[in-house]
Order: C-alpha cells, then structure tokens, then sequence
C-alpha cells in the first residue's frame, strides 16, 4: 500500500484521470441493458446467471478505444455498472415467486423497480464498510475479481490491442453460433431438448438433457469440482429419490397411470425439498466459517474510520478513499423509510392489516439485521469462489425461512387467503434482502478489481450505485415480457412452455409450507443430513489433499434440486473446460489461453441469452395476435423421427469447432516476456 497521499501504482499516473465519465456511464447503461436481458432470461429457463464483468471489459475497451482520452480507470467503471445491473438480475429467484403463488399476475412496474433499487442500493452500502476488511486486508483469491483486473490491464498495456482483437473475434463468433443454434431449435429443424422416462423396479426414473450452448459455457466457467459435485446431486436425485417416491402409493394414485406425471411429481414435491435442506446446511456452513474473519474485518473498517475521524484522512492515498461512513449509514437509516413504506402498502390486507406496527417494525429489523450478516457473508463467499458460485439461493432458502418463521410466530392458526397473504408478504421482504445479497457479493469483486487497476474505490461505489438504477430500471419490463410470452411453472394458467424459475420456485414452496403448516421437515431433514455429509466429505477432500481437491456442498444440492434438464450438460462444459485449461497450461502463453477460453464460453451464454430474449419478443408478439401456437412461432417443420440424432451431431460438431478454433487463436499468443507483454510487476 502506499504510504503517501495520492501515491498510486503503475496503471494511474498522477495527476487529474478520467475514471467516472458522462460516456462511460452511458455505455454501462447500454451494456445494462443488454446483459441485464440475458441474465433475467437465462435465470428463469436454467436456475443460473453469468458473470458480467470480463464481457462487459472487453465491450467497454473496444468502443472507448476510439477515444485517445481513455483510462484503464474508465473502462473499470463502465464494467462495474454493466456487472452490478448484471448480477441484480439475480433478483428474479425471488421476485417471480409472487406471480407463482397467485399473488400478482405481472410486475407491477414502480412497486418492482422500487424493491430491487432499494435492496441493491443497501447491498452498496452495507459492503462498503466491508471492503478492507475482505478486499484489502485478506488474502481472499476473488477469482472474477482479479480475472477482470487482467483483462483491463492486458488492454492497458502493449500489445493488448491484439488481445482485444482477438477476444472479440472469439466472443463474437461463439455468440453467433450459439445464436444461430438456438434459432434453428425453434425452427424445428434441429431440437433443443430430450427427454425419456422410464421404470426402474417397482418405481421409476428419467433422463433429460436441454442440447443448450450456454450450459457448456457455464459449465466451462464454474469448473470441473462443481460440475462433478452437481453430478453427485443429480445421482442422488435420479438414482435414489425419484425412484423410491415413485413407489409411493399416493403419488402413484395423483398420477392415475401417466409415467411421465408421476417421475415429474416426485422429483418437484420430494426431491426438491431435499435440495433445499442440502443447500441450507451449505450456506449455513459458509457462515459459521467466516463469522470470525467477518467481525475482525469489521473492526479493522472501524478503526480507518476513527483515522479519518482524527484528520488524518489526507494520509490515505486516492484508491483507498471510500464513501464516507457517515453518507453509508445515513443512506442505510434513511433507506428504512421507504421500506416501511413498501411494506405497509403491501400489507394491507388480512391478517397482517389487523396488527401491521408489529409487523412492520419486525420487518424491517429483520432486514436491517438480516442485510448486515448477508452483506458480509455474500461478500466473503464471493471472495472465495467468485460470485457465479456463490450460493446466493441458498441465501434466500434462508431468509425466507426467517421472515416466514417470524410471521407464523404472528399470527398462527390463519388459513386460505390469509395464509396466501403472509405467503406473499414473506417473499416481498425476502425480495429486499435477495437484492443487499446479490449487490453485496457482487460489489466486493468489483472492489477487487479496482485495487488491481488503481481505481478510487468510492467512484466505484458510486457506480455501482448507477449499476443498481439502470438494472432495478430495466428488469421489470423483462419479467413482464417473459411471463407473457411464458408464464412460470405452478402459476395459475401456466403454458406448456412454462419458465421452470427453480429458485423462486422453491422458496415460494418453504415459504407456503412454513406458513400453511405443510412444510415436510422430514425431507428438509434428509437434505440437511445430506448436505451435512457432503460438508465433511469436502472438508475431508481438502484436508487431504492441501486445498486441491474439493467438492462444494452447494453444487451437490443444486445437483438434487435442479431439473436435468437445466444442469445435465453443465458437467460436461466442465470437462471441457478442465481438458482446455489443461492445454492452456502447455501453451506459449497460458494465462492468455485460458482468458480466450473464458471470452469463447462467455459469447455461449450471451449468445443464446440474448436470442431468448428476442424469441422472447416473438413470442409475445405472436400471442398478442392471437396465434395459438404462439411458442412454435418460428416453426418451419413438423417434429421428424431422426431429429435428436441430427441435433446431437450438429451440437457436438459446433462445440468441438468453437474449442479447437479458440485453440489455434490462442495458440498464436507471444511467449511471456516477448516485448509484446508488459511485465507482471508493472501491474503491482
């Protein structure tokens, strides 16, 4: 760290730089737009969202090329906008719960962009007490952090303009393919989907797998350990619980015969919930690990506070200068209002508008306490594996778990649609909570990389601030399109083509059990002692091995809880990229390798994202026309006998083209040390 004011390192000369600008807010907002769509629509099909920040980077560094005035600094902040609304999207494994239980039929525009800015705004300010306690002053990898931080600085330096060549060629042509399959799916041409269902004993079982691009780019993105780990969950799910619930004679009897309905409700009413008590345990877990690290960190924020309190706040240097903590806790009070407010006005109807002080009060201390201990936690965990692995799900099973419990302690013995009412009420504080946790886990890499790029950590902030507006802006109308084009599965008059929405699905489901009094806690039960194993078994595996094997819990239970579907294929990007990043370690420039690896999976998931969300467009379109088959709008064929053949071949051709085709390109990289590559210690 440096020692005097405005000392800073190699990235940012001294003197006026340009770093939070008029065109870099305005090309955040436009990159918002754009990813925050993505991410909604991936989201609700998959259960997952996509790290925003190294596409957002390389985008931002191409277009403010044109400007001979801009900065490495300038190009961190249009990321941090772009990354921030990108991970706010995150908000949907809540929010479309309301509609799931028939509470709302849309999303009411003011009343959303409300409860996502607010939650996201708090998620700023809570963090920003806990930047040098988990940026600074640890040893925490921040993995999307600091990938960031490379792929701006590699930009910054010399020959980084053929690297941003390079990578937008590479993101560009893997977008396009995985565009272009996605639209030959809903030509019918090719199929995106397979599935069979089938007996095993005296129960039965299923496969599936969505032939989707952007699944092996998550799965290239997450790793070989979670991809293995979901593997496990998906062998306990389908070789163990689905068989066995299919024998259970009142399942059986609700199925009246159709296999296909019978394999699908056991695997939404007993396998899910033995997700979520795996995920429970996995995010209690990381709590318990960090409360010790959490609180020292804390009281190192507290005594740089008392340091500036004294007058020596001159005696920091220009990248450790945050928002003052006095703006940060006002904001956090003042922000308690309009949270009242909110919650008042949905409030009010019974039971809760015949006791609504108690109610409120109760409820906004349970976000105030509950957004500090989330705050830190998201932030740490983000630290840890980076945001994309974070179980920020597991997050909401927890909160919503809480603000249901302090509700059924409210008002017992309610039923129908009182219970309907607390029921939504729940998810609509869960919803604000949901938005401090994806904000907070986000914030914090950001952070990170702003460190490695010597950026002013409270113009960051402040951007994020903006990242949160444009996002809490946009995601509504999103939500609004995709549930008329789609609608969400358990909604009331749910399409066959149904979003399935797996998070907002089941914390929808904790919250009517834990208030209806259905809730089977012996399954939770089951997950929990599941997730309990999968803890030593992890814990075990890096003990004996120095940290290098591992097999995070929380992927064991997404594994259990998520459909085949959604996840099948994420296994096998894993691999793929496992097998890549091997050949990158051989290659001429190995770090430049595995950034173009990780450029190709991005343009894999933006691709087919954005594609859903123009289908999206057709669809609603369609259906407001008044076509009746709205969702095969782009339809060229009738279903054909050797269509999953053809789509398997087709699939595979276009995934090993993209890896070998990325290989050549980063093949050609010059060897570490040519003149071409500035050194490492020029970044330090």
């Amino acid at each position: 760290m440096a020692a005097a004011a405005g000392e800073v390192g190699g990235l940012r000369p001294r003197g006026p730089v340009k770093e939070l600008t008029i065109r870099g807010i305005i090309l955040g907002a436009l990159i918002t737009v754009l990813f925050t769509a993505a991410n909604v629509y991936l989201g609700l099909k998959i259960g997952i969202t996509f790290a925003t920040s190294i596409p957002a980077a390389v985008i931002s560094m191409a277009v403010l090329k044109a400007f001979r005035d801009s900065t490495i600094q300038e190009n961190n902040i249009v990321q941090t906008i772009a990354s921030a609304a990108g991970t706010l999207s995150a908000i949907i494994f809540v929010l479309p719960g309301l509609v799931m239980v028939g509470w709302w039929t849309g999303f009411p525009y003011w009343l959303s962009v409300a409860v996502i800015g607010i939650g996201g705004i708090l998620g700023v300010m809570y963090s920003v007490p806990l930047r040098r306690a988990l940026v600074t002053g640890t040893d925490l990898p921040y993995p999307e952090g600091v990938a960031a931080a490379e792929v701006l600085k590699v930009g910054a330096g010399v020959g980084g303009a053929e690297e941003n060549r390079r990578g937008l060629v590479l993101i560009a042509g893997s977008t396009i393919v995985s565009a272009l399959y996605f639209l030959l799916a809903k030509t019918r041409l090719v199929t995106d989907a397979a599935a069979r269902n089938f007996r095993v004993g005296a129960g039965a079982s299923g496969i599936s797998a969505s032939l989707s691009m952007a699944l092996i780019g998550v799965g290239h993105l997450v790793g070989v350990a979670v991809g293995l780990a979901m593997v496990v969950g998906m062998i306990i799910s389908w070789v163990f619980i689905v068989p066995h619930w299919t024998q259970d004679p009142g399942l059986i009897a609700q199925a009246a015969g159709d296999l296909d309905k019978l394999v699908g409700t056991a695997f939404r009413m007993k396998a899910r919930m033995v997700g979520a008590g795996t995920i429970g345990v996995a995010a209690i877990w990381t709590l318990l690990r960090i409360i010790g690290p959490i609180i020292a960190g804390i009281r190192s924020a507290l005594a740089a506070s008392r340091e500036r309190k004294a007058g020596r706040a001159a005696d920091l240097p220009i990248t450790e200068r945050d928002i003052p903590i006095g703006i940060v806790t006002g904001t956090i009070l003042v922000s308690m209002i309009p949270i009242g407010l909110l919650l008042y006005a949905f409030g009010n109807t019974a039971p809760i508008a015949g006791n609504p002080g108690a109610t409120i009060v109760l409820s906004i201390i349970y976000t105030l306490i509950a957004g500090v201990v989330i705050a830190a936690v998201c932030g740490y965990m983000a630290g840890l594996i980076g945001a994309s692995n974070s179980p920020i799900s597991g997050v909401g099973i927890l909160s919503v778990l809480g603000i249901s419990l302090i509700l059924a302690a409210l008002f017992p013995g309610v039923g129908g649609n009182e219970t309907k009412a607390l029921v939504a009420f729940a998810l609509f504080v869960t919803a604000i909570i949901f938005g401090i946790a994806t904000i907070s886990n986000n914030n914090l890499q950001d952070l990170k990389t702003g460190q490695l790029v010597d950026a002013t950590p409270w113009r960051q902030q402040v951007a994020l601030v903006l990242g949160v507006v444009f996002g809490a802006l946009v995601i509504p109308p999103i939500l609004d399109l995709l549930n008329t084009a789609f609608t969400f599965q358990g909604a009331p008059g749910a399409k066959a083509t149904a979003l399935a929405a797996p998070q907002a699905a089941i914390i929808s489901t904790i919250a009517q059990g834990v208030l209806g009094g259905s809730l089977d806690w012996g399954l939770i039960r089951q997950g929990a002692i599941i997730g309990a194993v999968a803890v030593a078994i992890d814990e075990g595996l890096k003990a004996m091995s120095g940290k290098r094997l591992h097999l995070p819990p929380l992927a064991i239970g997404m594994g259990i809880y998520l459909p085949l579907e959604a996840d099948l294929l994420i296994p096998v990007g894993a691999v793929l990229g496992w097998f890549y990043n091997r050949w990158a370690m051989t290659s001429r420039s190995p770090a430049f390798a595995e950034r173009m690896g990780v450029l190709m999976a991005t343009g894999l998931i933006v691709g087919e994202s954005l594609t859903g969300v123009v289908y999206a467009f057709a669809v609603a379109a369609a259906e407001k026309a008044g076509s009746k088959d709205s969702a095969n709008v782009l339809a060229l064929v009738e279903p054909y006998s050797s269509v999953i053949a053809v789509s398997i071949i087709l699939f595979s051709v276009a995934i090993a083209g993209l890896y070998l085709w990325t290989k050549a390109r980063a093949a050609m990289a010059p060897v570490p040390g040519d003149d071409a590559i500035a050194p490492e210690a020029t970044y330090r």
